[in-house]
């Protein structure tokens, strides 16, 4: 269930209502009016079904109320309700296969801003990459992987293909571009720096590597696996049993190939550069595919699913 929180001009509650009682899937609705002071007008709550969430959010969004009041949405953890129940059940479709769009837009937009805390996490990221690469270390890789938050950006894209939203586009390409392009030179002026320490040299590098070669040998099942995690994350983000988000991070070789290309750049090793830069466009490249069919595939089918009446007493 969700719980929205509505703030309304009083002349336009009693529309809100309206639709409030003809979608399928609401309960609990409570009208306090007057109780809004800025801006003024009246709280209006509910609970509804998330597989009739998004119908009734774009409809609230059809009647101007995110112009003229505002519209908050909450996922309810636990409902101890027979009322709910019987919602969730006259709603159609399944809660977890159900995407609230505005949601998943609003998401994806914060996750995919250009910050200092953003450029941060990914440039440390980078950094313990390239350790893990010089030391042959795939704990590190893995470690690596998991903090770095380029999907993100990357999952925003995908929103934003789909939804038409150019904004969203250029704002997730960007944090994309700029992110990893400052974390590769951060990250050659930390080889630098390693290196002057006698941490890293070149021998390392040029080393049998057992356990990280493949960073920068792309090969046929780089894009399979980077296909297989774009499916698997655009999933963990949509649907509302999501807890597989952190798998996905340590399953695809974007920041360890960003880690390595550094590290090669800075020892002039471009065979290892080109190959590891290789594998990161493979990478992005196959998440961005693979999200954005999901999500197009997500669409169509609830689309399908979900037509027909919708609205008590139709």
């Amino acid at each position: 269930m969700l719980h929205l929180r509505l703030l309304t001009p009083a002349d336009r509650t009693s529309e809100v209502l309206g639709l409030i009682d003809k979608t399928v899937g609401t309960a609990h609705l409570v009208v306090v009016p007057g109780a809004a002071r800025d801006p003024q007008g009246d709280l209006v709550l509910c609970d509804v079904a998330r597989e009739a969430g998004d119908e009734l959010i774009t409809g609230l969004r059809d009647l101007g109320i995110d112009a003229c009041g505002s519209i908050s949405v909450d996922d309810i953890d636990l409902s101890l309700s027979t009322r709910a129940d019987h919602a969730e059940e006259e709603a159609p479709g399944e809660g977890a296969d159900a995407v609230i769009w505005e949601q998943l837009v609003g998401a994806t937009h914060e996750e995919s801003t250009l910050s200092v805390t953003y450029l941060a996490f990914l440039s440390l990221a980078t950094m313990i990459a390239a350790c893990g690469v010089v030391l042959d270390n795939a704990i590190l890789i893995v470690g690596a992987m998991a903090v770095g938050p380029e999907f993100g950006p990357l999952a925003g894209f995908c929103t934003s293909l789909v939804q038409r939203a150019p904004r969203l586009a250029w704002r997730s390409f960007s944090a994309l571009i700029v992110g990893f392009a400052v974390a590769i030179v951060i990250t050659v002026g930390f080889s630098h720096l390693m290196t002057w320490l006698g941490q890293f040299d070149a021998a390392k590098l040029e080393a049998d590597r057992p356990n990280t070669a493949f960073i920068y040998q792309p090969d046929v099942f780089s894009f399979v696996v980077a296909l297989l995690a774009g499916v698997a994350g655009t999933l963990s983000l949509t649907s509302a049993k999501s807890g597989a988000l952190v798998g996905v991070a340590i399953s695809v070789t974007t920041v360890p190939a960003a880690a390595n290309a550094a590290v090669a750049f800075s020892f002039q090793e471009y065979r290892q550069a080109w190959g590891s830069t290789e594998q990161l466009l493979l990478n992005l490249g196959g998440i961005v595919l693979a999200g954005t069919v999901t999500l197009l595939v997500q669409k169509a089918l609830w689309a399908r699913r979900t037509a027909g009446p919708r609205m008590r007493g139709i």
